[in-house]
């Protein structure tokens, strides 16, 4: 059974010029331990579908349809119910962990307020259990690093506390969203393995949210492509990165760099154009205008279609057109 089904999910953002299509008919299910990683360029609607999920949208956004998580549809919730179940059963990582921490209390005093908040630990219960938290995700001296404060640390440090204090209550659900942007590559890649051992350790589901194929690579069971707020494509990830089925993936891959030598000397690949201006998107296929591999048919609206075990797609180009084994 899955632990998360969403079902034709739209946010919507009421603005001056117009209504923001951010998110369209988006479907997918998550189940218990798995990692999903949702792709695509700035504007695709990967964060957005992250704070609908939330219940975390701007005052001017709406989300239409099914967050089904446990029976439950979390759209239908109100704020008090939310406030239950946000920090204890699905907890969020953001991109800059200095958005989460507060500069004016310690590191300790954040972290315990979380225990105390939600599972109404007393002081010292609450103390042992932060540190064993921060032995956990490998950051020494926990005792010390109690009595510090968030600019005191370094930018790796920050974001794992702030992981830390995601999983402090031992959630269900983990929503990360770009959290290693900031980070250089070293730290990125220790904080990725961390994520995978907490994942291990604690039978979390966590939804990747990231620009980086990179990280969906090293953290992810499947994978969900989205351009201008729609799904172009998802599958396991290692279907996906062998034989993408559709352009836009296609172009997502090339768009990455080689740095095998053998290759003699390349000019990096690139999308050409721009994403659409979500709020007077094209007819049909969005890809559309920046697809090479466009036709008539593409004016019209491709519906999903699944043509593999556990693989679906947008597109009107056949399978065999484009390569890919069914």
């Amino acid at each position: 059974m899955s632990l998360l089904d969403v079902r034709q999910l739209n946010v919507r953002f009421a603005t001056p010029d117009g209504t923001v299509a951010a998110v369209n008919d988006l479907s997918f299910a998550l189940n218990p331990g798995e990692s999903l990683g949702i792709v695509g360029e700035s504007g695709s609607g990967k964060s957005q579908t992250a704070f609908a999920l939330m219940g975390l949208l701007a005052k001017n956004g709406t989300a239409s349809g099914m967050v089904d998580y446990g029976g439950v549809n979390l759209l239908a919730l109100d704020e008090a119910e939310l406030n239950r179940r946000r920090g204890v059963e699905i907890t969020m990582i953001y991109q800059d962990p200095m958005t989460s921490l507060n500069p004016y209390l310690t590191i300790g005093e954040q972290l315990m307020e979380v225990l105390r908040f939600h599972k109404h630990m007393d002081k010292s219960a609450a103390f042992a259990e932060s540190l064993r938290m921060l032995d956990a995700v490998k950051i020494a001296e926990s005792t010390r690093r109690m009595s510090m404060y968030p600019h005191e640390f370094s930018g790796g440090m920050r974001q794992r506390v702030v992981i830390a204090m995601a999983l402090l209550c031992r959630p269900k659900l983990l929503i990360a969203d770009e959290p290693t942007t900031a980070l250089d590559v070293t730290v990125q890649a220790q904080i990725l393995q961390l994520l995978q051992d907490l994942r291990r350790d604690f039978q979390t589901a966590i939804i990747m949210i990231t620009h980086d194929l990179g990280v969906v690579a090293g953290i992810c069971d499947r994978v969900l492509v989205m351009y201008a707020g729609r799904m172009m494509e998802e599958g396991a990830a290692q279907d996906i990165f062998a034989q993408p089925s559709h352009p836009y993936t296609r172009g997502l891959l090339q768009a990455v760099p080689c740095l095998d030598a053998s290759h003699g000397e390349q000019y990096l690949a690139t999308i050409p154009g721009n994403p659409p201006n979500v709020l007077a998107l094209p007819p049909g296929c969005p890809f559309a205008p920046r697809c090479v591999e466009r036709f008539d048919a593409c004016l019209r609206p491709a519906p999903l279609q699944r043509f593999a075990v556990d693989r679906q797609r947008a597109c009107h180009r056949t399978t065999t057109e484009l390569g890919v084994v069914a």
